[in-house]
C-alpha cells in the first residue's frame, strides 16, 4: 500500500503541468552535489511542498534518477521524464549516468518519504510513517511534522506525531520551544522520552551542563522523574503479567497431579508424559485440519482441547488399571514404576513422531498482542492461556463440588474405608479420578503447545514444578494448588528480575524446603476427624 501510494504520487507529479516545476538548482544539487549538498537538497524538496518532490525522492530511492548532461531525468523502463518540469523526454539520451546515494543520503530520503506519507489518505500508511519517524525525525522535517500534527485526527497517530515534534523542538535554539517540548515529553510514558530528557540534566566533559538554561534544566528534571515513574509502573505491570502467565501454566500442569496425588497418594512420575501426550494430540489435530479443513484451520483448537483431554485421560486410566492399581500403599514401588512408564511413553512418542521437536502453529486470534502501556505488550497467546487456566479451574471446581463423581472423590479422599462401607466403589473411583487428573494434564499440554515447541521431553520440564506446587499448596487441596501456583509464578519472575533465572530457581527450591520443614501439611491442610 505504501509503495502504491508513493508511485501514485510520482505518476500524478509527472503529469502536472510545467508551471509547477521544482527548483532546478535544488534538483541539480540532489543529483550531482556531494553528500552534504544532497542532504540539503532533500530537506529543501520536502520544505517546498511541491507534489512532485515525493516522486523525485522516490525515484532516487528506487535507483531511477539519472543525469544526462545538465538535465536530471526520472527513468521508468523505456520512459523518461524531466525531474524539474515533469515533461516527458523522448527519445531518451543515450549517454546517462545513475545518481548515486550513500547510506547517509538514503537515510535522509527514507525519513523524508516517511514524512510525506503522513499526508496519505490511508490510515495504515500514516500510522506506519508516524512510527518510522518516532525518535528518528530530522530537524528539517519539523515543519512537515507540525503540519501533519495539525491536520491529524486519529487518536493512535496523533500522540506519535506529538512525541516526534517534541523530540525535534527539545533541540530548538528557542527557549520557549525547548521548555514546551520538555513539558510535553514529561507527559509521556515512552522510553524514548527518557533518552531525550536525560542529556538535558547531565554535565559535559568540561563540567558545564549540556542545557545552560536553569529553568529548562529544572523542567527537564521534573519531567524526567515523571517519565521514570511511569516506566517503573509499566515494568511492574509487565512483571506482574509475566508472573500471572507463569502461574497459570504451573496451575494447569499441577492441577491434574493435585487430584491423583491428593486422592490416592500416588507419586506419579509419568504425569509430565501425560502433559506431553496432550501436546502431541494438539499437534496431530492441527495437521488433520491443515490437510482436510484448511479453511477452518483457526478453529482447530476447538477440536484439539477435547481430543487432548480424552487422549491423556484414556492413557492415564490404562496405566492405573494395568500397573498403578496393584501398587497402592507402596509409594517407593509406585514411584519407580511410574518413572519406568514415563520412559516407555517418551520412547513411544519418539517412535511415532520422531526425536525432533515439532511446531504447533497459533490460530490467528492468538497471534500478536495488545499494548496496554508504553513498552508493555501482552501477547494474546498468554492472555488466552490465562483465561483457559481459569476456565479449567472453574470446571474442576464444579465437577468436585456439584457432581456425583466429585462427591465420591471427596468422600474417598477424606475417609476411604468409610466410603467403601456406605457402598462407594473405591476402585472404580480411583480409575475415574486418575483419568480426570490425567485429562487435565492433557489440557495443560494443549496450552503449552501454544507457547513453545513440542518434543518428547516436554513433560520433564514441568514434573518437578508440578510436585512443588502440590506439596506447597497442601496435598489434595484445590485452593492450595491455585495459591501455590500463582504465588510461585509471581515470586519466580520477581526474583528473576533481581538475580537471574538460575539463582531465582535455587532460591525458590530453598524456600520450599524451609517452608515444608516448618509446615509439612502445606498452605492448606486437610480437615477431618480421622487422620490416616
Amino acid at each position: 500500500m505504501l509503495a502504491w501510494w508513493l508511485r501514485l504520487c510520482l505518476a500524478l507529479a509527472l503529469a502536472l503541468p510545467a508551471q509547477a516545476a521544482l527548483d532546478a538548482a535544488t534538483v541539480a544539487k540532489l543529483a550531482t552535489g556531494d553528500g552534504d549538498e544532497k542532504v540539503e537538497a532533500v530537506a529543501a524538496l520536502v520544505a517546498s511542498g511541491e507534489p512532485r518532490a515525493a516522486g523525485v525522492l522516490q525515484a532516487l530511492a528506487d535507483g531511477e534518477l539519472q543525469v544526462a548532461g545538465e538535465r536530471v531525468l526520472v527513468v521508468k523502463g523505456e520512459d523518461g521524464f524531466d525531474a524539474v518540469t515533469g515533461e516527458k523526454v523522448s527519445p531518451l539520451p543515450e549517454s546517462r549516468d545513475d545518481v548515486v546515494a550513500n547510506n547517509r543520503v538514503r537515510g535522509e530520503v527514507e525519513a523524508a518519504l516517511a514524512a510525506l506519507r503522513l499526508f496519505s489518505p490511508e490510515r495504515e500508511a500514516r500510522l506506519a510513517a508516524a512510527r518510522s519517524l518516532s525518535g528518528e525525525a530530522r530537524p528539517a522535517l519539523r515543519p512537515l511534522v507540525k503540519k501533519a500534527l495539525a491536520a491529524e485526527t486519529d487518536p493512535d497517530i496523533k500522540p506519535l506525531l506529538a512525541m516526534t515534534l517534541a523530540s525535534l523542538e527539545v533541540r530548538s535554539p528557542d527557549k520557549a520551544e525547548r521548555l514546551a517540548a520538555v513539558r510535553k515529553l514529561g507527559e509521556s510514558a515512552d522510553p524514548s522520552a527518557r533518552m531525550l530528557l536525560a542529556p538535558l540534566v547531565e554535565k559535559a566533559k568540561d563540567g558545564a551542563f549540556v542545557e545552560a538554561d536553569d529553568e529548562v534544566r529544572a523542567a527537564a528534571r521534573s519531567s524526567l522523574a515523571a517519565v521514570e515513574g511511569r516506566l517503573a509502573w509499566a515494568q511492574r505491570a509487565g512483571l506482574a503479567f509475566s508472573g500471572l502467565s507463569l502461574g497459570s501454566i504451573l496451575l494447569l500442569a499441577a492441577l491434574g497431579l493435585a487430584i491423583t496425588y491428593g486422592l490416592m497418594g500416588v507419586i506419579n512420575m509419568a504425569h509430565g508424559e501425560l502433559i506431553m501426550i496432550g501436546a502431541y494430540t494438539t499437534y496431530a489435530v492441527q495437521n488433520l485440519f491443515r490437510a482436510h479443513l484448511p479453511g477452518a484451520f483457526d478453529w482447530y483448537l476447538a477440536a484439539a482441547v477435547p481430543a487432548a483431554f480424552a487422549a491423556s485421560a484414556l492413557v492415564g486410566m490404562a496405566l492405573e488399571r494395568s500397573v498403578i492399581r496393584f501398587l497402592y500403599g507402596r509409594p517407593l514401588e509406585t514411584l519407580l514404576a511410574t518413572w519406568g512408564l514415563s520412559l516407555v511413553l517418551i520412547q513411544a512418542v519418539r517412535t511415532l513422531f520422531g526425536a525432533q521437536n515439532v511446531q504447533v502453529e497459533n490460530p490467528a486470534f492468538m497471534s500478536g498482542g495488545v499494548e496496554v502501556l508504553a513498552g508493555v505488550v501482552l501477547p494474546w497467546s498468554r492472555i488466552v492461556i490465562i483465561g483457559f487456566a481459569a476456565a479449567v479451574l472453574g470446571g474442576m471446581g464444579l465437577i468436585l463440588a456439584r457432581t456425583r463423581l466429585g462427591l465420591f472423590v471427596r468422600a474417598v479422599t477424606q475417609n476411604r474405608p468409610m466410603a467403601a462401607c456406605v457402598g462407594v466403589r473405591t476402585a472404580r473411583i480411583d480409575t475415574w479420578a486418575f483419568g480426570l487428573g490425567s485429562g487435565v494434564a492433557g489440557l495443560a499440554g494443549c496450552a503449552l503447545s501454544q507457547i513453545g515447541n513440542v518434543g518428547p521431553d516436554l513433560g520433564q520440564s514441568y514434573i518437578v514444578d508440578s510436585f512443588m506446587v502440590v506439596v506447597l499448596g497442601g496435598v489434595g487441596q484445590l485452593a492450595g494448588t491455585v495459591y501455590a501456583a500463582l504465588g510461585l509464578g509471581l515470586l519466580n519472575k520477581l526474583l528473576e528480575s533481581w538475580s537471574g533465572a538460575v539463582l531465582a530457581k535455587i532460591a525458590i527450591l530453598v524456600f520450599i524446603i524451609l517452608f515444608i520443614q516448618k509446615r509439612p501439611q502445606g498452605l492448606f491442610a486437610l480437615k477431618g476427624r480421622v487422620i490416616d
